[in-house]
């Protein structure tokens, strides 16, 4: 992860709902967050490729950490955003991508994250029809994902995926004002 000033603070939230690329992309319009670096985290194989993760064979699922000043935007807005980003109803499914890999998790970084995470769940749930199937669980090790994924939405605006998958989730995150427009 690249460094900001010594002086900012600096909070982490490792958190997967689906495709890195799409939550990246969310994330990264947020104020107050610094950095979102997509990667890997949740399994058991060491240092995954992204061709083994979409196999569905490392445990791993597709998340994002985020770094954000928590005096510009806190760890409940994050996690009310992450809420809002994706269907936290589906088991192992985000759309068309379906595994394991694309579960609903929250990978917290110490217990004051964990009872956080918990509750915004249960407050969350009243958006919901279905129950909420979103893992909750310590973060035991992050692994950044290989170069040519991070800032993928950013870099490669017109592939078909960005095109006909992310924006229109963005347009609608703006129109609901959960995240400012682009």
């Amino acid at each position: 992860m690249s460094g900001k000033l010594a002086t900012e603070p600096k909070t982490l939230a490792t958190i997967g709902g689906g495709c890195f690329w799409c939550l990246e992309a969310v994330f990264e319009r947020i104020p107050g967050v610094h950095e979102v670096v997509s990667g890997y985290a949740g399994g058991t194989t060491e240092n995954p490729t992204y061709r083994e993760v979409c196999e569905g064979s490392t445990g791993h699922a597709e998340v994002c950490q985020v770094q954000f000043d928590p005096e510009a935007v806190s760890y409940e807005k994050i996690l009310e955003v992450f809420w809002r980003a994706h269907d936290p109803t589906t088991l192992n499914r985000q759309g068309n991508d379906v595994g394991t890999q694309y579960r609903s998790i929250i990978l917290t970084h110490n217990e004051n994250q964990r009872a956080t995470a918990e509750a915004s769940r249960d407050q969350a749930a009243a958006d919901w029809q279905q129950p909420i199937v979103t893992e909750i669980k310590h973060l035991e090790i992050f692994h950044p994902a290989e170069k040519h994924h991070q800032d993928y939405f950013r870099n490669h605006p017109g592939v078909p995926y960005c095109a006909f998958v992310i924006q229109p989730k963005l347009d609608h995150l703006a129109a609901e004002g959960t995240v400012p427009e682009s």
